[in-house]
């Protein structure tokens, strides 16, 4: 079976150590492809596991856990059995509320799922009669890039302003998720007694009423189909507010909010409070999408907060914390660190027993199989990652290995059983083709078994059998197809002496 299979694969070994057009055109092809991938390539902290989830939040003010859990949790998780695609529920009875979250199978149609579970909920018609309506809100998946801090000797209304400035030319550059971080907006507040309630013969439902349907414009249709309008003056200021007219008498008075409530302007809230030193902070957390680039987008983020750090006030300061892409791009260091290393100790222990010329075509087997597996893993929707990039570097020692043998063959048959170089390079590598073949193949059996780790454990490392097996092919394909062609002429220069086979000359 052994010779069976040397022999079928004997005649594309044979054209391609023969042709060095076919040969150098396969090097290039994977140079190309590879170089074209590595700069497209998205990098990341963790592979991406997405999990779709809904959540259904019921607020019941002034229950007890208990009531909550009886009065609306028990009531609702029979109705949300018909939705179909969940994998798991899990619900949570608090005083005052209660939450239900319903985690999807992957790749399930969300927007079928929404439309299920908000018809499920329009079924329920027993809930508490003080309880909130159901909302139900779907989860975003996102990945935190980095953090900036903006701080200095100035209000905290100072640096919102600052903070809305970051955001809106984050925005600018694509960068579209963002959250800030320690400051509320401020809030128009409208408080009425009871008092005034029964002195004015009015409900709060009379006054809120009023005011939401003052503090927006109405539309109005379109112009052309190019515009709209809209209709109306839309109140939101605090003497706007107050200005609004709950009901009109027959004698022509009005009956304003002003009459009746007290309305104000909250200034800035701070719930959760920074602060760098002595001095207020703000944190704005940048996240990216499902195909979003880290170490992009940070370099995006690092231009914007250079260039507004000009225009800011002495002593206000931008600082960027928690930057997972310089994780990221300190892997990619290892990698190459760890590359160019195993490159250089193979080169050398080569040049030590074969002439210099086999010696560089077998070293360059490392950087090319590298180069064709990010181009595969690229194409295939693959990130770099940590389990991707240690995926990488657990495989430098093993490319090499078989242009080693290959290479190390051909130049044997050549010095020692006299052979020209074509047919030592040529069989060399049919000799070599079915013990490297099976024992590459026995490795990617080896890595194959980690496909069937499931859960999201199995999703996690999912990137490590795949990025193994493709260097491992990668590797084969330079070995057999693009080497051979390389040890015919550099075998055919061996036969001279030239200064830089000196060490080889005296190992050997």
């Amino acid at each position: 079976m052994a010779r069976d299979l040397g022999k079928a694969a004997g005649g594309i070994l044979s054209y391609f150590t023969r042709h060095k057009t076919a040969a150098n055109l396969l090097l290039v092809l994977l140079l190309m492809a590879g170089l074209y991938s590595i700069p497209n390539m998205r990098a990341q902290f963790f592979p991406d596991i997405i999990t779709d989830n809904i959540t259904i939040q019921v607020g019941w003010d002034g229950a007890g856990a208990e009531d909550v859990d009886t009065g609306v949790v028990q009531v609702l998780e029979p109705a949300l059995q018909s939705v179909d695609g969940v994998i798991e529920t899990s619900s949570r009875s608090s005083e005052g509320s209660a939450r239900i979250t319903m985690e999807f199978e992957p790749d399930w149609d969300m927007d079928r799922a929404e439309d299920d579970v908000n018809t499920a909920l329009d079924g329920v018609t027993n809930l508490p009669d003080d309880a909130d309506d159901p909302s139900i809100r779907r989860s975003r998946w996102s990945d935190r890039v980095t953090d900036v801090v903006i701080t200095g000797p100035v209000g905290v209304d100072q640096l919102a302003n600052f903070a809305d400035e970051f955001v809106t030319r984050l925005f600018a550059e694509g960068v579209t998720r963002t959250t800030i971080r320690g400051l509320a907006a401020p809030q128009t507040i409208v408080e009425v007694t009871s008092l005034d309630l029964i002195r004015f013969d009015v409900s709060m439902r009379e006054i809120s009423a009023a005011i939401s349907g003052e503090v927006e414009t109405d539309p109005a249709g379109d112009v052309s189909g190019a515009a709209r309008v809209r209709t109306g003056v839309a109140k939101r200021s605090a003497d706007q507010i107050a200005g609004i007219v709950i009901r009109s008498g027959d004698d022509g008075t009005q009956l304003t909010v002003g009459d009746v409530a007290t309305v104000r302007v909250e200034g800035v809230d701070r719930n959760r409070a920074y602060f760098v030193g002595e001095n207020p902070a703000i944190s704005i957390r940048v996240d990216r999408s499902s195909q979003g680039d880290a170490i992009r987008m940070q370099a995006q983020v690092e231009d914007v907060a250079e260039e507004m750090t000009l225009s800011l006030p002495d002593g206000v300061k931008i600082d960027l914390i928690r930057t997972l892409s310089e994780t990221i791009t300190a892997r990619l260091n290892i990698l190459l660190d760890n590359g160019l290393m195993g490159l250089g100790l193979v080169v050398l222990l080569l040049f030590l027993f074969l002439n210099a010329r086999t010696a560089f075509w077998v070293a360059a087997g490392i950087p090319v199989a590298m180069i064709a597996a990010i181009s595969m893993m690229y194409f295939a929707g693959l990130t770099l990652n940590m389990i991707s990039l240690f995926a990488l570097i657990i495989t430098l020692g093993i490319v090499v290995d078989d242009a080693i043998v290959v290479g190390e063959h051909a130049d044997f048959r050549a010095r020692r059983l006299g052979e020209d170089p074509t047919t030592a390079a040529e069989r060399a590598a049919n000799r070599m083709f079915t013990p490297v073949f099976s024992a590459t193949i026995t490795t990617i059996i080896a890595f194959f078994a980690l496909v069937a780790v499931g859960g999201r454990f199995g999703d996690l490392i999912s990137d490590i059998p795949f990025t193994v097996i493709v260097v491992l092919i990668a590797s084969l394909i330079e070995c057999f197809l693009i080497l051979p062609n390389h040890m015919r002429h550099a075998v055919a220069h061996a036969a001279k002496e030239h200064w830089y086979d000196w060490p080889s000359r005296q190992v050997n």
